[in-house]
């Protein structure tokens, strides 16, 4: 099956590890592909990697056209997500929203028949309103996103129901903040969190946490679910929670980071921003079910493949 993976950073570059183990050649459009960060994912000569820019819709009809795509994984989003978007909203909506219309539009023309979009677990908390009780024809009916990210992921997914309905078989995956193995610049407040953790641990030096739950998942188990999601045989639902299927307390944390490194020293620090806490999980039953999505990787057990990735590429500072 051709795909065309758009975005090669934390998540695009283990999609496109997954596919070439399979026997795939993807390939990997980015707007500026961090080579060597990328190699230390998947063998590079094994893809097609082109520069290319989303918001220039040309640039996608020709990586259309010269692969035959049949399924396009679209996982290109704004810098710094949440943080990013609050401090630009305007570039954030420009690619978040603009880019994925352009995606699907693409899609329609060429006659791709499946996009797999990244979402975000923000929808599941970043909202405020309903003050009405879900009464549609009174104005506060629906919860609306309190983040500009997570106003745009809203767009997305409804923006892509709308394309599903003429024909595109369109899939948003909600990652909850996602956490692995990446050399290069990029990545979300928590994303960086859990970085720079794992890399002060590794180094012997004092590991932040943060003082309250959290949700997360593995860049592993996400591109993974991904995978799944754009190889199904049909897709009777259109948005997957995929997380590791828990919300993690900084106590839980804390005891996965000790059994990884007995002498690590811990400090607690407060949630990145309002609505990174979770008390709450993801319901994953749907990914379960339709996807056969299971996370792989646990806490601990992310902990462990990202010290051996580390180790191998000598990231310890």
């Amino acid at each position: 099956m051709p795909v065309l993976i758009i975005g090669s950073g934390l998540v695009g570059s283990q999609i496109a590890r997954i596919l070439v183990e399979q026997g795939e050649r993807p390939i990997v459009l980015d707007q500026r592909p961090q080579r060597e960060a990328l190699a230390q994912i998947v063998d590079v000569s094994k893809i097609d990697l082109v520069e290319g820019d989303v918001l220039r819709p040309l640039t996608l009809s020709q990586a259309i056209c010269k692969g035959n795509i049949s399924a396009i994984i679209h996982t290109a989003a704004h810098p710094m997500l949440t943080l990013g978007a609050q401090r630009d909203p305007y570039a954030a909506i420009q690619l978040n929203i603009m880019g994925t219309v352009n995606v699907l539009e693409a899609a329609r023309i060429h006659g791709v028949k499946r996009v797999v979009v990244s979402s975000s677990s923000v929808l599941n908390g970043h909202m405020a309103g309903g003050e009405d009780g879900g009464d549609m024809t009174r104005e506060e009916a629906f919860p609306r996103p309190s983040t500009f990210y997570a106003a745009t992921k809203q767009a997305v997914e409804s923006i892509g129901h709308n394309y599903a309905a003429i024909g595109i078989e369109f899939a948003a995956m909600r990652y909850g903040p996602v956490a692995g193995p990446w050399g290069g610049p990029g990545g979300g407040g928590p994303t960086l969190m859990f970085r720079d953790m794992m890399d002060n641990a590794i180094a012997g030096r004092e590991a932040v946490i943060p003082s309250a739950a959290m949700e997360w998942v593995y860049s592993k188990d996400a591109a993974r679910g991904t995978v799944l999601a754009a190889q199904a045989a049909t897709l009777p639902s259109r948005v997957f929670n995929i997380t590791m299927g828990k919300a993690i307390s900084a106590e839980e944390l804390m005891a996965a980071l000790k059994e990884v490194f007995p002498a690590v020293k811990v400090r607690h620090d407060k949630p990145l921003a309002p609505g990174s806490a979770r008390s709450k999980p993801a319901e994953i039953a749907r990914a379960k079910k339709i996807l056969v999505y299971e996370p792989e990787f646990p806490m601990v057990g992310a902990m462990r493949d990202y010290l051996e990735w580390s180790r191998k590429f000598a990231k310890a500072k």
